[in-house]
């Protein structure tokens, strides 16, 4: 746009207080001959209204999940966000503030992070829980850290089933830090001897639930802890993992009032349990009293120089993703314990509908035995790739090709069934499938 903030006075004004009677003599100290000789082969530039028409062509090629039917998960689902969560969270007092050190003056922003780590404390039966990570992956990864501190073993176990890209985020910590990673199918064939934890899915990426209490007991039978990697939403259905014995409990948590918008950014929780909340990463909010009794909100734990100090720290990690845990914290708030078990429920239902829909399919069969709930995996007899291409021609965007992650898993296609997906549109995929198999 051709919109200069400031007139020519204005200019003139800036170039006599520094003393200099042209804007090229700001430039002096750059060399000649680093100086560009022409005008940039750029286009001429364009007004207002002929920008923002270009902006709403391009704009206008995009699609969004409002245009899309959307069977994909993996990691990052869309749920419905109430309206509420964005006019909430887009207030100036949360938008704008900065980091709470200063505790006298960052109540409001210190009382929602402590209201969202009781929720995450809550929903995983942990005894505390932090005030968030950048994503799941790097709350996984920070629970292999700890582990290795905490029982001096270099060594993490993580399950086969576990999101292949949590694992590589996880391998790629514990080599820095000098340890190694090993991976299994199974929590009875895990080597643990050695290692300082095992992180196991709940669900897995093919939607299993069964392992976990097996896995922690594999894990405390050999000395290391047991970490669970879980999907929030879920937790309103199952049994949460710090009343099965798991010591961590990590995960991603976008379902919780945040769009998935690209895949990211993420929201990475982190619960413990008591004898583990001194040696948690990043922030922690505690209640303290004055010396009158009053009662206020401060960082607690860990000063603030803990975060630089290298490899003698608890962890590097200083901050949070306070806006993302703040939605979070909202949209738990509104739908309540019984709303969240009610869209995970209707969750299940619809998923299960399409697993039924799917497996009458001849050729198509399940991808693991055992009970799922909105996540699951069947095999199909082709590739998935053109599947989801055809899908996809279609205006559907189809499940995630666990071939593309390992061989193993090839012909595996997962879907996700969220509360927004209508029978309608239930029925539309399953009739596609149909006519993908058929041509």
């Amino acid at each position: 746009m051709a919109y200069l903030p400031h007139t020519s006075a204005d200019r003139e004004a800036m170039l006599a207080r520094l003393c200099i009677d042209r804007v090229d003599a700001l430039f002096d100290d750059i060399p000649p001959v680093a100086r560009l000789k022409q005008p940039l082969n750029l286009p001429s530039g364009l007004s207002e209204w002929e920008l923002m028409d270009v902006m709403a062509h391009k704009a206008s090629e995009n699609r969004s999940l409002d245009d899309w039917v959307s069977f994909l998960g993996f990691g990052y689902y869309d749920r419905y966000v109430p309206y509420a969560v964005d006019a909430l969270s887009s207030r100036g007092e949360f938008a704008t503030a900065y980091t709470p050190y200063q505790a006298e003056l960052s109540q409001g922003t210190l009382a929602a992070i402590f209201e969202y780590q009781t929720m995450i404390a809550s929903l995983t039966a942990m005894a505390a829980a932090q005030a968030s990570l950048y994503d799941g992956a790097s709350s996984a990864a920070e629970a292999a850290l700890l582990a290795m501190a905490y029982t001096g073993r270099r060594t993490v176990a993580l399950a086969k089933t576990l999101h292949p890209e949590v694992r590589q985020v996880v391998a790629t910590y514990v080599r820095g830090h000098g340890g190694a990673v090993i991976t299994e199918d199974h929590p009875r064939s895990v080597g643990l001897e050695e290692s300082a934890a095992l992180i196991w899915p709940y669900p897995d990426v093919m939607g299993s639930v069964e392992e976990l209490p097996r896995a922690i007991e594999a894990a405390h039978a050999q000395g290391g802890l047991a970490v669970s990697y879980c999907d929030p939403v879920a937790l309103a259905l199952l049994t949460p993992p710090g009343a099965l014995g798991a010591d961590i409990a990590v995960g991603e948590g976008q379902a919780l009032g945040n769009s998935p918008h690209y895949g990211g950014p993420g929201l990475g929780f982190f619960a413990v349990q008591d004898p583990l909340i001194r040696r948690m990463p990043g922030r922690l909010v505690g209640i303290a009293y004055d010396d009158r009794g009053r009662r206020g909100l401060v960082l607690t734990l860990q000063a603030r120089e803990q975060h630089i100090r290298r490899e003698k720290a608890v962890s590097n990690v200083c901050s949070n993703h306070s806006l993302n845990a703040l939605r979070a914290a909202i949209y738990l708030s509104l739908v309540g314990p019984y709303g969240l078990r009610d869209i995970a429920q209707l969750s299940v239902n619809k998923a299960h509908y399409l697993r039924d829909q799917l497996l009458a399919i001849d050729g198509i069969t399940p991808a693991q035995p055992g009970p799922v709930l909105y996540e699951f995996a069947v095999k199909v007899p082709g590739p998935v790739a053109d599947l989801n291409r055809w899908l996809f021609d279609r205006g559907i965007l189809g499940g995630a090709d666990l071939g593309c992650w390992d061989s193993d898993w090839a012909g595996c296609w997962q879907l996700a069934v969220t509360e927004r997906r209508t029978r309608e549109e239930i029925d539309r995929l399953a009739k596609e499938v149909r006519a993908w198999m058929s041509r």
